[in-house]
């Protein structure tokens, strides 16, 4: 037990205090001062303690009460009537009546009953009923190991007075019967109509439907006025139906096989990985815009993706606290505790950039995962358990009862409206068919499934329950069924008549204004010299008296001369002219990652500290009134969580850039799974577009094969379909204008760039001041040195910063004779600009493709495959590189240094080139 605060002579003013209004309520004091006051009287008194106010009431030992109503507090859930399926606990050593010094006898003893239970008088057997009723019964409580003294208080105060029970009138109780006879009827509907079609039913858990009407409900009428869902698969049909209103005609239609409009570009998904949206009003007449997020199979993967997109609406509705955009997050039992993204998603909840004024997590507890049993998938009681982590109460509640789970949405919605912190409800139901309506569950559940055979659905139980209450007749429930079926006949002979098309994105909200990409993805990004001077100006103003690191003060002296000479600018200060510019122009600029503020490589420093009181200050969010915010952002150490927020806060608003950057390259495969079934494929799936910015270090330079390569080779297979573009610039000016061309155009495309190490402080790697002001991005860059074209008997095509390489070794060799020519941007792969400059040289020149990383690796295959378009006659493009390796790269530097020179050498030598001997055969 956790010990009260320090009593003693120098807070003695306080004890009394705490004493007088523990003698007054006893509970209006923490439980532990409960303790403490309890031991002190029954001390004084010998051994026998009279409870505080007890007029009426026959001698009770109070810490035994006390500890009675604690311990239920703590562990009453774990003998609550939780599981539809019978598997429960009715009793619990620690809930004994001898843990509290009763026995049988005690049962009708009278005490004092607290006056949040009550008040006035009870018996022991009276107390003991009541705190069954309200921690153990159908909705089981975990909040006890939560520090907030409030935020108990609160739940208590919501809890206990009402039993834990809602107070629901009669039309309510047939809404929600009404809701249950939809939701059922629904999956059986589909189940005749759609024979051996995979939908993943609901039926089980129906329970969900009631229980979202209520969040939005509640949440609506405290003011939210948008609400996100993000779900898998399970019940999603149904959600889409019940809960967005998507309606029925469109989902049969998609049975029926419907297609997407042919002036819809993609491939469009299967339709329980589909979204919706639809404006909603409720019983109280409060409007809420509702959307369920589109999702792949990947189990959690919506998680972090759901949290930013919230963010980003949130930002756009300027709602600081949470108040207007909130979200819900449906998850199964097992990938609950079995997905990394879970974890990652709660840690990101309670950080200052990450945090959205709380999400009510859902868990759709089926009880089983696939195939595999709770004792396989978890080693905990519950798969709330990690949650206590963040100190989020949990509702356990059974699905069967339809109002404790209406009680328990109630509770979440209040809670985090309240307290705008995550909250959780464990939904215990089951699973009426396999993993989906194909598979047979009684191969590996055949008791299980045995039992659930024999249960009637949770419409016909709460229906019965109904009638035996008077609330409805048996002809009402029956009118009731025969209605909704004829809803959902009427529906399928519509859908398969006129076959209604998806719904498919649109410019509204935030995204007013934009369109989809055409041919021409160019952008005027030039600034003005004003602009560029305004920025150095801003960006190297700091507040009086702050005390920057020497080294980091020296360095923006440097970049206020590179841009005042304006002959050499770095890397990082055109990165800094580019976000300053931006900002300027009022853009949000948003840049997260592992160590961002500063750089992995020191180069950046965008967040200065002061040397003194470590102050932090961002120069760049304080240039001018009326500027985009800047958000600078040192992420947990995180890839999949962090990369899947920021696709998020990227898709929710097109006006912002959106920016995130891998500590190394090679991080970036830690968030494949956003990579390939979000950014590559969202537009293709479900038209949905995101602007987002991948900074992904990449470059050999002898760190070993884990610090080399970005794996550029995966980028260039998922690129198809205009869905992306992958760049290597390799000047501080196309770096600038591929930021600044994101923002600037009326479309979104992710944006993966093979951002540089070594190159931050190569000499060479710099630009004139001019190529910001005069020059837009270009998708190739032809030779720069003073070459005579027709002399040319090689032509060298690379990307990235294998071009430094090339330029110093021919330099080192004098050759005038061999042409260095970079592809910038891979995909959309610029073959118009590329023949084009191909042109300039003599029609025999031999070409060749050069780069550092190993054949099977990097852009090669990619740009061998387009050979046949790039030459109008019969040549071939020749490989210099590194051997086909199973590794990125090797772990010695002597070997990368051989290998790196070798590679320049094969290049630039007049005789034929070979590929460079593998490792192996050294």
């Amino acid at each position: 037990m956790k010990r009260p605060d320090t009593a003693s002579l120098a807070n003695a003013a306080y004890v009394d205090e705490l004493y007088r209004r523990y003698r007054e309520d006893s509970s209006s004091v923490d439980v532990e001062w409960q303790h403490f006051f309890a031991g002190f009287e029954f001390a004084e008194r010998g051994g026998v303690a009279t409870p505080p106010a007890s007029a009426g009431a026959d001698p009770q030992a109070t810490v035994s009460v006390h500890d009675l109503i604690h311990s239920y507090r703590e562990l009453g859930h774990l003998v609550a009537d939780l599981d539809p399926l019978g598997n429960n606990e009715t009793s619990h050593p620690l809930l004994e009546l001898s843990e509290f010094g009763y026995s049988e006898d005690d049962l009708d003893r009278e005490i004092e009953m607290p006056a949040i239970l009550g008040g006035d008088t009870a018996t022991v057997g009276q107390l003991i009923e009541r705190l069954r009723q309200t921690y153990s019964s159908t909705i089981g409580v975990e909040y006890m190991y939560i520090a907030s003294k409030e935020q108990r208080s609160w739940l208590q105060e919501r809890i206990e007075p009402s039993r834990n029970r809602p107070d629901l009138s009669a039309p309510a109780r047939r809404d929600i019967l009404r809701r249950l006879l939809a939701a059922h009827g629904f999956e059986r509907f589909l189940h005749t109509k759609f024979v051996g079609q995979k939908r993943f039913s609901l039926e089980g858990g129906e329970t969900l439907i009631p229980m979202l009407d209520a969040m939005v409900e509640s949440s609506a009428d405290a003011g939210v006025r948008e609400f996100v869902v993000g779900m898998a698969h399970r019940g999603r049909i149904n959600v889409l139906a019940h809960t967005l209103g998507k309606p029925y005609e469109i989902i049969f239609s998609e049975f029926e096989g419907g297609f997407l409009d042919p002036s819809i570009q993609g491939d469009g998904d299967v339709k329980y990985h589909l979204g919706y949206a639809r404006d909603l009003r409720t019983a109280a007449g409060s409007d809420c815009h509702v959307s369920l997020l589109f999702n792949p199979s990947h189990l959690e993967a919506i998680n972090p993706i759901a949290e930013g997109i919230v963010a980003g609406k949130q930002h756009y509705r300027h709602d600081r606290d949470g108040s207007q955009v909130m979200l819900v997050l449906l998850h199964g039992d097992a990938a609950f505790m079995g997905q990394g993204l879970v974890m990652e998603t709660l840690a990101l909840s309670e950080l200052p950039h990450y945090h959205v004024g709380g999400t009510i997590h859902v868990i759709l507890n089926n009880q089983v995962g696939f195939t595999t049993s709770p004792r396989d998938y978890r080693f905990t009681r519950y798969p709330t358990e990690i949650a206590k982590l963040i100190q989020a109460p949990v509702f356990h509640v059974n699905g069967n009862d339809p109002e404790a789970v209406v009680q328990a949405a109630r509770l979440a919605s209040e809670f985090r409206t309240e307290f705008k912190e995550d909250v959780i409800i464990d939904l215990v139901c089951y699973r009426r068919h396999g993993h989906n309506e194909l598979d047979d569950p009684t191969f590996t559940q055949p008791v299980m499934y045995k039992r659930i055979a024999g249960l009637p659905p949770v419409s016909d139980l709460y229906a019965d329950r109904l009638v035996d209450g008077g609330v409805v007749s048996a002809d009402e429930v029956e009118a009731m069924r025969t209605e909704i079926r004829g809803e959902m006949d009427a529906a399928l002979a519509y859908a398969r008549d006129y076959t209604p098309k998806q719904q498919t994105f649109l410019f509204g909200g935030a995204w007013q204004g934009m369109a989809w990409a055409g041919d021409d993805w160019d952008a005027d990004t030039r600034v003005r010299g004003d602009a560029v001077d305004r920025v150095v100006d801003g960006a190297c103003r700091l507040p009086d008296g702050f005390a920057p690191h020497p080294k980091v003060e020296r360095l923006y002296a440097e970049r206020r001369r590179m841009c005042s000479e304006g002959e050499a600018m770095d890397w990082a200060c055109a990165e800094m002219l580019a976000v300053g510019t931006l900002l300027l122009e009022g853009t949000t600029v948003r840049l997260s990652g592992q160590d961002s503020g500063r750089g992995t490589f020191s180069q950046r420093h965008a967040a200065l500290y002061d040397m003194n009181t470590e102050e932090r200050y961002v120069p760049l969010d304080h240039m001018s009134d009326g500027q985009g915010r800047f958000y600078l952002i040192d992420s947990c150490l995180s890839e999949a969580g962090v990369l899947g927020f920021e696709y998020g806060f990227s898709s929710a608003d097109p006006r912002n850039l959106v920016v995130w950057e891998a500590q190394y390259g090679d991080f970036v495969n830690g968030a494949q799974v956003i990579i390939d079934q979000f950014l590559a494929s969202g537009e293709s799936k479900w038209q949905r577009m995101s602007g987002l910015v991948m900074l992904l270090p990449h470059g050999y330079e002898g760190q070993g094969p884990e610090h080399s390569s970005a794996r550029l080779e995966r980028f260039l297979t998922l690129s198809a379909e205009q869905n992306w573009q992958v760049c290597t610039p390799t000047t501080p000016a196309q770096y600038f204008h591929l930021l600044r061309r994101q923002v600037r155009r009326n479309f979104r495309k992710p944006l993966v760039i093979m951002s540089p190490k070594s190159m931050l402080r190569q000499k060479l790697c710099v630009s004139p001041r001019a190529d910001l002001l005069r020059k837009n991005f270009h998708s190739v860059l032809d030779e720069t040195e003073q070459l005579d074209p027709s002399r040319v008997r090689r032509v060298l095509l690379c990307s990235g910063k294998v071009y430094y390489d090339l330029l110093v070794g021919r330099r080192e060799r004098g050759f005038d004779d061999v042409a260095i020519v970079r592809v910038e941007q891979l995909y959309p792969f610029p073959l118009d600009r590329l023949r084009s400059v191909l042109s300039n040289y003599p029609d025999d020149a031999e070409v060749y493709w050069v780069q550092e990383e190993p054949k099977n690796m990097g852009a090669w295959r990619f740009v061998s495959d387009r050979n046949f378009l790039i030459f109008d006659d019969d040549r071939q493009l020749v490989y210099v590189g590194r051997e086909s390796a199973a590794s990125p790269a090797t772990g010695s530097f002597r070997i990368h240094e051989a290998e790196r020179l070798q590679m320049v050498d094969e290049a630039l030598r007049p005789s034929k080139v070979t590929d460079i001997r593998s490792r192996s055969e050294r």
